[in-house]
């Protein structure tokens, strides 16, 4: 779609994910269906994809939910050639077999097409079922092999291990036998599977379509182990395709390469285009608008907005909040899809349980553990919640099918999918990727992110590069906020660029479960939070002065160190918080393009360079991610620029301690800043010695990035 948004629907990029996402996409069109938004009951997902790609995780892992939820708007159509790239899928086994038995225990309605109509004489012809014998006990590398030979070879090998099955075939030739077609070439039996399928009620079907891989190509390549560049024939082979294929063209044409295409007015470009007016359309097609949606004032963030009073609060509280202003909103509120993989009660999420009701096709067939809680657990078939359980790949599917919905059911869905951030681009990256193509809309809320907010739970939880895989994705726009307000004016600038603007993107902001005070904004910061900076507060009137910068948790650190630089040191220290290094680094990249391609005019400054550069002092930044993210600006910095991050693996411990370990604390950045400002000629080496010494900071400790 990036490449051509008016003809493909859904890139699949790595092989598996094709398969989770149309589950998802067909479980998310009776979503739709049931609560009312889209009438999606005659409308059905076909997914295609090959024998060989069954083994990647992700093509199986999710099909006990299209049984369960009785997705009989779901066809999986499996080419089962036997072969990968270097040999069988099953060389010593049978692929469709394990195939039927995987499916039909899942629960799905199982259609096979294994042998062609040349195939139907022989089977009458079958009293005592030895050929089924024969066909059953032939391993697939067998099967590779009679394609890959030739009809004597064929007559020897697999007729020829019992006589009676030689005589069976004594009066064909070996032309006839090497005729024998298997099912999934045959339009005949195709039709009439798909047919089967298309009218099967109350659960998926998959077809395992039994077919020869490099069909056609003869000597060239039919049944070989072939590599992806095996695209060419030689001209001996093109015409041995015509004539196998009675394709009329001249030995010439054939031989170039070229098309052949029916007139208009034959037979068989009536009835194409008749079929294609009766079906609705012409295929592949996709649609890149729908109606946009009404997207309330900022002020619909007012509570948010206005701060947390006395009382502490996590950012991850405030976006449940505003998801819970969203979804009372009269006019986008019913398009609004929360998302949650079985963390729910970890977020904060519950009260929404009853609000809203998660969603199930049968509803609630069962008496909930906790219905004498205000906060029971309520699913419902018009339940409003996507609780996917423990599934990061099916509740980011979820979330890609809802984010796609305005290009599929010609409506913008506002999907907000909340996980721990380290469980996000880390875990399914290629989702992610996948996303971005496909041009989905949405946002993603990464919990307990950076790699100190989560206390206790170690290394595999504490995610310090999650910004920057965000970064990664062309159309992703990011950002780490650390204040509630800066989190309202984000959401909201998403949601006028996505849903009234209709751009192509997605949003991904980092939530902390750190509770502290949240204050009110200040006037007149917006346009700098969605831009990536602004200043948060000006320091005293000091000769010395640095400039400190900081995100999301740790840009409460650089306060801190703005405090004890003032208090211990004599230096004043203004605070910028940085809500998007990332987006910061686009701006500033767009700008250098624009001035490398103009050079004869007035070259542009970014914005990082036009707002700093009559700053003084040296610039710290300090972020709870990796270097690499805030290192990203380094040549728009105006000055000497020093940054500290959290490289390395993350560890059970305090919040306190986690940030000693990584060095983003206040105690570091002031040590920062001091480094800095000696370097300048602006105070004694000394001084940064004697803050290392007053502070308690081991010069001997392990670097993190090792330790």
């Amino acid at each position: 779609p990036w490449l051509m948004p008016d003809f493909w629907q859904f890139p699949t990029v790595s092989m598996g994910l094709g398969p989770i996402m149309s589950i998802y996409q067909a479980r998310f069109m009776k979503y739709l269906q049931d609560r009312g938004i889209v009438d999606t009951h005659n409308r059905k997902v076909w997914s295609f994809l090959g024998d060989g790609e069954t083994d990647e995780p992700e093509s199986l892992g999710a099909i006990s939910l299209a049984a369960r939820e009785k997705l009989d708007n779901l066809i999986f159509v499996v080419n089962c050639n036997l072969q990968r790239l270097d040999g069988p899928v099953r060389g010593n086994g049978k692929i469709v077999q394990e195939l039927e038995a995987i499916f039909r225990g899942a629960g799905w309605n199982v259609i096979k097409v294994l042998w062609g109509s040349y195939w139907d004489p022989l089977l009458a012809m079958d009293k005592d079922g030895l050929l089924h014998q024969r066909m059953m006990e032939a391993v697939d590398g067998d099967f590779q092999n009679y394609k890959a030979k030739d009809g004597a070879y064929v007559r020897e090998h697999f007729f020829g291990k019992y006589p009676e099955l030689k005589e069976m075939v004594a009066k064909m030739s070996d032309d006839d036998i090497w005729r024998l077609n298997r099912g999934g070439h045959d339009p005949h039996k195709v039709y009439a599977a798909y047919k089967a399928a298309s009218e099967h009620t109350g659960q998926p079907t998959v077809i395992l379509a039994h077919t020869v891989k490099g069909y056609g190509m003869g000597a060239a390549g039919e049944g070989q182990n072939r590599t992806h560049s095996q695209k060419k024939l030689d001209e001996d082979e093109m015409i041995a395709f015509r004539d196998r294929f009675r394709i009329p063209l001249s030995d010439e044409d054939a031989a170039a390469g070229k098309y052949y295409k029916p007139t208009d007015d034959t037979e068989e470009m009536q009835y194409l285009h008749a079929r294609r007016k009766a079906l609705g359309g012409y295929l592949p097609q996709r649609n890149t608008q729908a109606a946009p949606l009404e997207v309330p004032d900022l002020s619909i963030f007012k509570p948010i907005l206005e701060g947390s009073g006395d009382r502490e609060m996590s950012t991850t509280m405030a976006y449940v909040r505003m998801l819970t202003l969203l979804c009372r909103d009269k006019k986008m509120g019913k398009f609004v899809v929360p998302i949650v993989p079985d963390e729910a009660r970890t977020f904060g999420m519950e009260g929404m349980f009853r609000q809203l009701g998660i969603y199930s096709s049968v509803g609630q067939l069962y008496t909930p553990q906790d219905k004498e809680q205000v906060m029971f657990y309520k699913e419902d078939k018009t339940g409003q919640i996507l609780e996917e359980g423990i599934n990061e790949a099916g509740a980011f599917s979820s979330w890609i099918a809802a984010g796609t919905a305005y290009s599929s059911h010609a409506v913008n869905m506002v999907p907000f999918y909340i996980y721990y951030s380290m469980f996000g681009f880390q875990r399914v990256g290629d989702l992610a990727w996948a996303a971005g193509d496909m041009q989905t809309r949405g946002f993603l809320i990464g919990g307990t992110a950076g790699r100190t907010t989560l206390a206790g739970e170690g290394l595999q939880h504490q995610d310090g590069h999650g910004l920057i895989q965000a970064g990664l994705i062309p159309n992703c726009v990011s950002y780490d906020p650390t204040f509630s307000y800066e989190m309202a004016v984000i959401i909201h600038n998403g949601l006028k660029r996505m849903y009234a603007n209709q751009e192509n993107i997605f949003f991904y902001i980092t939530a902390m479960n750190e509770n502290y005070i949240q204050p009110a904004m200040p006037a007149g910061v917006e346009d700098g939070i969605v831009k990536g900076m602004y200043l948060f507060q000006k320091g005293g009137r000091r000769k010395k002065r640095v400039q400190l910068m900081g995100s999301g948790t740790i840009f409460r650190e650089a306060i801190s160190a703005a405090e004890l630089l003032e208090k211990d040191w004599g230096v004043a220290a203004d605070l910028w918080s940085v809500t998007s290094f990332n987006e910061l680094k686009r701006e500033a990249q767009d700008i250098d393009r624009w001035n490398l391609l103009n050079p004869t005019k007035k070259q542009k400054e970014s914005y990082v360079t036009r707002t700093l550069k009559s700053q003084d002092g040296p610039f710290i930044a300090a972020t709870d991610y990796i270097h690499n993210y805030a290192e990203q600006i380094r040549a728009y910095i105006p000055g000497s620029y020093t940054v500290l991050g959290t490289d390395g693996y993350g560890r059970s411990d305090t919040r306190a301690q986690l940030r000693k370990h990584f060095e983003v604390n206040a105690h570091y950045i002031v040590v920062a800043a001091l480094k800095a400002l000696a370097g300048e000629g602006k105070v004694p080496a000394s001084d940064v010695a004697k803050a290392i010494d007053k502070y308690g900071i081991d010069v001997k400790k392990p670097n993190p990035l090792y330790a």
